[in-house]
């Protein structure tokens, strides 16, 4: 070994020494409680509710907030891992589907950032479930840019009925239900489900505690096999899947529970 690998060697030694380890763990937790800016992650967890337990005293434990509901103002934009969920809802639109349900859709952020780059129906339903007080900043955004009628907000997840489409991007890792319990609970169940940058495994599922800044979430991750059942178990078949290259969830000391990519998914409803 050469005077490189050696240094290395000692370097990565002295990251898993008692002591300096233990100081890592204690800068990290002084990191994570007091963020402002960052998405961050910590713990890993078997429940939601250990995951909201563990949490510093120092934030809201929901997005259901005034400062969460303002996140995403500066945000009408499409990033790179948006590409193939917006190629199944332009051939949804192209197959005759005009309404969808956006969970977890904040302000309407994919309905203003996609809306410059395709066409939508002219019969168009865009309906956005987010949390209460997120929809209702939702609603004061959307009028202050003319949006018209065909964008909704809701607060109540039982709006996703009838629709044709349900898309969620970014928000089941945030979500009391899993996406199969939400499809069950439907009486009328969406002919299409696109799901983007999804926390999956490969093959582990748990919950851990993410800060967003403004508050403390509980943070589920599936497994990929188990997400997959789940909802082909309610009557779908997988059409598609992709990863979100680029976009990785890092876990601070769980290596094994770390994400080097999110995931995308598109079921359609059984014939």
């Amino acid at each position: 070994m050469g005077p490189f690998g050696l240094m290395h060697g000692l370097v990565d030694a002295l990251k898993v020494a008692p002591g300096v380890l233990h100081l890592r763990r204690a800068s990290a937790e002084r990191n994570f409680a007091s963020n402002v800016r960052s998405n961050l992650f910590r713990g890993v967890f078997a429940t939601a509710q250990a995951a909201l337990a563990s949490a510093p005293p120092t934030r809201p434990l929901s997005y259901d907030n005034e400062g969460s509901a303002n996140l995403y103002l500066e945000r009408l934009q499409i990033d790179d891992y948006d590409y193939p969920s917006m190629f199944w809802l332009k051939q949804s639109f192209d197959e005759g589907m005009t309404s969808l349900v956006d969970v977890g859709g904040s302000i309407g952020i994919k309905y203003f950032a996609f809306g410059e780059f395709m066409s939508y129906p002219s019969n168009l339903l865009w309906r956005v479930i987010d949390m209460p007080a997120v929809a209702e900043r939702g609603r004061e955004f959307a009028a202050s840019r003319g949006a018209p009628a065909a964008l909704q907000f809701s607060g109540d997840i039982a709006d996703a009925d009838g629709v044709d489409i349900i898309y969620a991007s970014g928000v089941l890792q945030y979500l009391p239900q899993t996406l199969a319990e939400i499809v069950a609970g439907l009486k009328r169940r969406p002919r299409r489900i696109i799901v983007n940058t999804a926390a999956i495994h490969p093959s582990k599922s748990f919950f851990t505690l993410n800060s967003i800044g403004t508050a403390f979430c509980a943070y589920r991750v599936q497994s990929r096999d188990e997400f997959v059942a789940a909802v082909t178990a309610q009557g779908y078949t997988l059409r598609h899947e992709w990863r979100n290259i680029g976009k990785p969830l890092r876990l601070p000391f769980e290596p094994g529970h770390s994400l080097e990519d999110y995931a995308g998914f598109c079921f359609d409803a059984a014939s």
